[in-house]
């Protein structure tokens, strides 16, 4: 007989997101493209009359390289520098220009939002350009910087937000991280093309450790506040997200991250700097001390966002059960829960899972098998015949994975696993 064992959940955190070793080698995950093969670090992105446009921090290309394109997936082509002059004289040095945001006003206009050295105080700030083309070139606006709370460490990341009733904002870091202490994202209104504030700041999530990069996006019935985590100069570094049905908060944190270099099963190293353009998600990663562009598809799950090729978990014992049972306390299980008793002809467990768009994806099932030799499961997919899933001997409690492909259609879908030889109880299921 099956044993039982009772012992504590294992949890998984914000900065750490952990897999089990995989079995089987089996892959269909379509992961995100690399269309910018050079740094180009911090992308800002939007479309415009059938031409793409991207923006990065300040490389050898310029103080602001644009790229522009015919789609999102390219091919990319760098123009130039849209910011040639520099940053303001006024108040900025060149030499740390970073994370720029370019927004098209009505009136035909552009601003450019940028973080730029300070002078003064060598910390950063945020400061204001305009243009009349999106290739440039900008000209800074004012002698001073738009935000600079030297006593919060300065201000960086900028990021440009209009709200379904066309009200302006702008959402923004201040650099505690400079400083050594915690870094706040405040929102801010913005007036007069985004050249003016209005009105005081209002903080969205704060953070003792690395938190910056934010983007936010309004769907029907939240808002989605991404942002990065981790130092950008490695594979730690991750894009997260936090949701709230109100501008003023308060703001609910994800439980695992959107992407990390874990969940892209190192096929990207470091995601993070995300930009949200309709159905798609730029981001940079981490290639050879650069940070090279890459784009990747996203889709909605009830408001809540999807990337292809990023790992989204779902926990075996949630989803709905027939002739078989939930078995808690199990070691070393995620979430401490697992479906056991798979072991009837009319045993399944079915669970709802999400694809950004239609195509080919890689299932990955968490199991243990104490049978004496390799198990299966037969796979149903949204009620088809998809073959089996199989796996090895591991031993009761020791919890693997085993992985197939399956395809999918766009937005929700039906797993199912029925009985199939000998016995393994599930975990989770987790699509890619």
């Amino acid at each position: 007989m099956r044993r039982l064992l009772t012992i504590a959940l294992a949890v998984l955190s914000l900065s750490a997101f952990l897999s089990p070793p995989v079995h089987a080698a089996t892959t269909s995950a379509v992961f995100p493209r690399e269309i910018v093969g050079e740094d180009f670090p911090d992308p800002d992105v939007f479309q415009q009359n059938g031409t793409w446009y991207a923006y990065s921090t300040n490389n050898g290309r310029g103080t602001v390289p644009v790229a522009t394109a015919p789609s999102a997936d390219g091919p990319w082509t760098i123009r130039g520098d849209a910011m040639p002059g520099g940053p303001s004289a006024d108040w900025a040095q060149p030499g740390r220009t970073w994370a720029p945001d370019v927004y098209p006003n009505a009136d035909g206009t552009y601003t450019l939002t940028y973080t730029a050295w300070h002078k003064a105080s060598g910390h950063q700030c945020i400061g204001v350009a305009t243009a009349t083309s999106p290739l440039g070139p900008f000209q800074p606006v004012g002698t001073t910087p738009l935000i600079c709370p030297l006593d919060q460490g300065g201000a960086i990341d900028p990021n440009t937000f209009v709200a379904g009733d066309g009200t302006r904002y702008l959402v923004w870091k201040n650099d505690g991280n400079a400083i050594g202490q915690p870094s706040t994202l405040w929102l801010t209104r913005t007036a007069d093309n985004g050249r003016t504030l209005v009105g005081g700041n209002t903080a969205m999530l704060t953070s003792s450790g690395v938190i910056e990069a934010p983007d936010l996006v309004q769907r029907g019935s939240q808002y989605v506040l991404f942002f990065s985590g981790g130092g950008y100069n490695d594979c730690n570094y991750l894009t997260s997200y936090a949701t709230s049905t109100s501008l003023g908060g308060p703001w609910t944190t994800a439980y695992r991250p959107l992407m990390t270099t874990a969940t892209f099963d190192n096929a990207v190293c470091g995601p993070g700097g995300a930009d949200v353009v309709g159905d798609k998600i730029f981001l940079h990663g981490w290639v050879g001390n650069q940070r090279h562009l890459y784009v990747a598809d996203i889709g909605w799950a009830n408001d809540y966002p999807v990337v292809r090729g990023s790992r989204v978990r779902y926990e075996a014992e949630r989803g709905t059960l027939n002739h078989c049972s939930v078995r808690a306390n199990a070691a070393g299980a995620s979430d401490g829960k697992v479906v056991a008793y798979i072991d009837y002809a009319d045993s399944w467990v079915e669970n709802t899972v999400f694809a950004p768009v239609a195509g080919s994806y890689t299932l990955h099932v968490g199991y243990a098998n104490g049978s004496a030799s390799t198990a299966s499961h037969g796979l149903v997919v949204n009620g088809n015949n998809a073959g089996s899933v199989s796996y090895p001997v591991t031993g009761w409690d020791n919890w693997h994975e085993s992985s197939v492909s399956v395809t999918l259609n766009a937005g929700w879908n039906t797993i199912r696993l029925t009985k199939g030889d000998l016995y393994t109880e599930v975990d989770y299921l987790e699509v890619q």
